[in-house]
């Protein structure tokens, strides 16, 4: 959320950052609706004024007046009940849309108004030459009998999967070197609840503009199954004020992700890429306003190391504003080589949410001044994705798969994944 007091101080710049992001709000109608919220509550304020002096009046009245006085305080009464019938209804529609304005883009970030428009920062790694054609991760893990849609399809219905045998060992594998690696950085490890409630999830910002589509929601207990440990590490500290010499808090959340892919109908239809369900390790920080940009950029090396160190080519996208999303101020995509696709795809992100989830959260730490809000970073350290990279990156001609040195430790030693 929005600190509407910048609002009205700068309504057009919040116009233009709305539209940035391909969001139109109406900054007119919302600081009318502010004023008319401000009014209403001054005007509550006085009758409780009077309503307090009219109780003093009567408590030192004679028997006679106090009739009187009881009439008024009566009359008092009804007109700050009416007040507050009409202040209700302006108070949740200005609510509403102050949680429907969107995180405004740091200055640095590109204007564009789609993922056409992300830049590549850099590239790093060669991309791997076959002297035979190469597979897609799909046949791969079927042939090696790692990968089972087919009985994912017939238990659970499309885009889910089955990772057997040496495909979940690789996928365990990826788990815990992408949690010890963030570890290693000062990321303190925690699972997470799998549900949230609705104002847990309404504070992270992924309900607005459609956000509520991509979500499982349970109505009858009025809750949602999260699309990232992020969505449960966030309301952590929910109307918590945090000591300034705590920060940051660095957490890294492995858990299940479940997303409903609303919008990808006919998109990654084959293959693990895009499904309902997928295990992450997610990195999350709260941190001050001075450091979060240096949090941001440290979760990007921490994405980027482990990408090097399972030796996957890789480049980092400088995400516009258009492909933004709700709550983020700035990211980084990291998209790794797929040789079946002859194309980069998108393995990690990494976003700085500056105060925008704190405000609506209501975390903040405690200054010499008084208190502030926090700010909040996330990234990726390990999706699902990776073992499909893994698999069309690392094919030898007879259909094994080389494993990455760095996980071997992990799988027993093991070398190849080979056909049983």
């Amino acid at each position: 959320m929005i600190d509407i007091k910048l609002l009205r101080e700068k309504p057009e710049f919040y116009r233009e950052s709305a539209k940035a992001k391909g969001v139109v709000i109406d900054t007119d109608h919302i600081l009318e609706l502010d004023r008319a919220v401000r009014l209403l509550t001054g005007e509550i304020e006085s009758v409780k004024a009077k309503k307090n002096a009219a109780s003093d009046a009567i408590a030192k009245a004679s028997a006679e007046d106090r009739k009187t006085l009881i009439e008024e305080m009566r009359a008092i009464d009804q007109a700050s009940n009416t007040k507050a019938d009409e202040l209700a209804p302006l108070e949740k529609e200005l609510r509403d849309a102050l949680l429907r304005i969107p995180n405004p883009s740091l200055p640095d970030v590109i204007i564009g108004a789609s993922d056409e428009e992300n830049t590549v920062l850099r590239t790093v790694g060669e991309t791997p030459v076959f002297d035979f054609e190469p597979k897609d991760h799909q046949t791969l893990g079927e042939h090696l009998g790692i990968i089972d849609l087919k009985r994912a399809a017939k238990v659970s219905g499309s885009r889910f999967v089955y990772y057997v045998g040496d495909g979940a060992m690789l996928e365990l594998a990826l788990v815990d070197y992408g949690l010890r690696l963030a570890m290693k950085h000062g990321f303190v490890p925690v699972t997470v609840p799998h549900l949230v409630g609705a104002k847990s999830m309404e504070a992270m910002g992924y309900l607005e503009h459609g956000g509520q589509d991509e979500i499982y929601y349970l109505p009858k207990d009025d809750l949602y199954l999260i699309g990232t440990s992020e969505q449960a590490i966030g309301p952590m500290y929910m109307d918590e004020i945090i000591d300034a010499p705590k920060l940051p808090l660095r957490y890294v959340g492995v858990s299940p992700c479940y997303r409903r892919e609303s919008g990808s109908a006919g998109k990654d239809t084959k293959g693990t890429i895009r499904v309902h369900q997928f295990t992450k390790v997610e990195m999350f920080g709260f941190c001050t306003p001075e450091t979060s940009v240096a949090e941001h950029e440290a979760i990007l090396a921490i994405e980027e190391e482990l990408l090097q160190a399972l030796g996957l080519p890789y480049h980092v996208l400088n995400i516009c504003t258009g492909d933004l999303g709700l709550p983020a101020a700035k990211k980084w995509d990291t998209e790794v080589w797929f040789p079946a696709q002859n194309r980069y795809r998108e393995v990690t992100s990494t976003s700085n949410c500056t105060d925008f989830q704190a405000r609506r959260l209501n975390t903040r730490y405690r200054t010499g001044e008084g208190t502030a809000f926090v700010h909040t970073v996330n990234g990726t350290a390990f999706s699902g994705r990776p073992i499909a990279a893994i698999l069309e990156n690392f094919q030898n001609a007879d259909g094994s798969i080389t494993i990455p040195e760095v996980l071997r430790p992990y799988m027993n030693g093991k070398e190849r994944i080979v056909a049983a």
